[in-house]
């Protein structure tokens, strides 16, 4: 072995159970990973990135065994080691940071309890030693007030400062590596370039060894020293980050590139009246204004995206609309009539017209419900049909999604991958014969490829049955590729609206123009050269 090496990964196999017995989901890997080195993964939804990540620590989820292959970490040996061993390692030499920093801190303890607490339990600091850490770490992340926040609980504080928290909670001892793993997925552009700066940052500082694992290439471009891609639980294709952008080799590596450049049509507004309007809404939570003066429309059989940063209003404004969140004051109305503000006071016509796809299938879907139930419970709900009408229909919608009916209706979500279980999410949606779908971060959490798919899925809906989308984004790409019209939201309040072309082209509104410029190019050197921008305007409004 290279003494140059932290990490080596050879001819790595792991298969997980399946209803068809056991699948190979990593076969014959090899990786190499040198101290003070960043390696990204990337690939399409299933290709194995995690798993090979988790690999990278000795861990494997439940239901799936290494059955193959080597890991050796600075030359010992990870497969076979005891528990106790392992657990040495984990935390004080390699951490993982997890794509969903909400779901992975504990609600009941403080943020910096939490932080500390694996350096006190491999007893490397005392108590107190491990808090000062904690603080040093929280102002390198550049968290507001480092000396305090801590003192926050979980929910007090935002998506993007919870994900820097839990990067500095995998720094506090100082490991030799640690596994990113889609840490940025969930975060709107603004707070995205804050997240990847600090990361990056921190990582270079301290020499750490980082394996980075992402369905994002802009993103990766600005972490990663070599790019591994992953196909199918193979290794399809490594190089060095500059050389995989410019030159890829490999047919499938190039479609991945290929897959940025999907866009529709921009259409302009139909002439009769809109699907819906929204006029003059305000909304709060408590004593907390959430929503200001809001007024637009909704052309039939169009695309309007909603976008702005976390905290903007977006989805608090699909609340309101679907009547989870009433209306303080203003006005929404639906075919020119307006409707009740709370979902119990609309009729089961209205509840039908307007639907719903969330950010994330697995909280959307009922584990214990088989994909042919989930479509099938709102077409008895609203279209009354049973038995042999009921399966057909659900075939049908099925079918259109592109999902192979046969094979899925019976099987459960946990069996399907995550572009499918967004599809399923559609086609309940589609089920009800809605006249206005509202879709809330839906490609957010999908590789490019899947991501692609479900766009091209929801253009193919509207053009064959008419049907307007209420695209709710932080992703400017997604804009550019499906939207006809756009809002730009902020604190509550519209920056501006108007056409997507009117929007998207020079000259821009302020806020618009830092969204913009904030969304990650296939540029290794994009995020340096925006930050030394932002920096040397920062310095020159100060010399003024």
């Amino acid at each position: 072995m290279n003494n140059n090496n932290l990490l080596t990964i050879t001819n790595l196999q792991i298969e997980a159970k399946s209803t068809q017995g056991r699948s190979v989901i990593i076969d014959n890997v090899n990786l190499t990973l040198k101290r003070g080195e960043v390696l990204g993964l990337i690939g399409e939804s299933g290709a194995g990135k995690s798993t090979l990540g988790l690999a990278a620590a000795g861990f494997v989820k439940p239901g799936c065994k290494i059955t193959g292959g080597s890991v050796r970490f600075d030359g010992k040996e990870l497969v076979g080691m005891g528990r106790t061993s392992l657990e040495s390692l984990r935390g004080a030499r390699i951490a993982y940071v997890a794509q969903s920093a909400s779901a992975s801190f504990n609600p009941a303890f403080k943020l910096a309890e939490q932080c500390a607490e694996t350096a006190v339990q491999h007893r490397l600091m005392s108590s107190r030693e491990a808090r000062e850490r904690v603080q040093e770490l929280f102002t390198e992340m550049m968290l507001p007030e480092p000396g305090l926040i801590g003192f926050r609980y979980p929910h007090q504080v935002s998506g993007g400062q919870l994900q820097r928290a839990m990067t500095a909670m995998a720094m506090v001892c100082r490991p030799d590596l640690i596994i990113f793993d889609e840490p940025t997925t969930a975060l709107d552009v603004t707070t995205q370039v804050g997240v990847l700066a600090s990361i990056r940052a921190i990582v270079e500082h301290y020499g750490t060894a980082a394996i980075y694992v992402t369905h994002d290439l802009a993103v990766v471009s600005q972490m990663a020293h070599r790019i591994m891609v992953m196909r199918n639980g193979k290794a399809v294709e490594e190089a060095p980050t500059r050389e995989m952008l410019a030159n890829p080799k490999q047919e499938y590596t190039k479609s991945l590139w290929a897959v940025r450049n999907f866009k529709t049509e921009e259409r302009a507004r139909p002439d009769d009246a809109p699907l819906m309007s929204i006029r003059n809404l305000d909304a709060f939570y408590a004593n907390f204004k959430v929503l200001d003066d809001i007024s637009f429309d909704v052309p039939k059989a169009r695309t309007v995206a909603i976008v702005g940063e976390s905290g903007s209003g977006k989805s608090t404004l699909a609340r309101v609309i679907t009547g989870l969140l009433p209306l303080t004051s203003g006005a929404i109305k639906y075919n020119g009539r307006e409707l009740p503000t709370r979902t119990s006071e609309r009729s089961r016509q209205d509840l039908q017209a307007i639907q719903m796809i969330h950010q994330y299938p697995d909280k959307a879907i009922n584990p214990k419900q088989r994909i042919g139930d989930v479509i099938a419970r709102p077409l008895r709900l609203y279209s009354g049909l049973r038995g042999p009408a009921l399966k057909r229909r659900v075939f049908e919608i099925m079918e259109l999604l592109e999902l192979d009916a046969k094979r899925m209706y019976d099987r459960f979500p946990h069996e399907l991958s995550g572009g499918q279980k967004q599809r399923v999410c559609i086609g309940r949606a589609l089920a009800a014969s809605p006249k206005l779908i509202i879709c809330d971060e839906v490609t957010s959490a999908l590789d490019q490829v899947v991501a692609e798919g479900i766009l091209k899925t929801l253009v193919n809906i509207q053009k064959t049955l008419g049907v307007s989308f209420l695209i709710i984004t932080h992703d400017i790409g997604l804009v550019q590729a499906i939207a006809d019209e756009v809002v730009v939201l902020k604190s509550g309040k519209i920056i501006e609206a108007g056409s997507k072309t009117q929007v998207l082209s020079p000259p821009y509104a302020d806020y618009t123009q830092l969204l913009l410029s904030s969304t990650p190019e296939m540029d290794p050197d994009w995020l340096t050269n925006l930050l030394d921008l932002r920096a040397g305007k920062h310095v020159n409004a100060q010399s003024a």
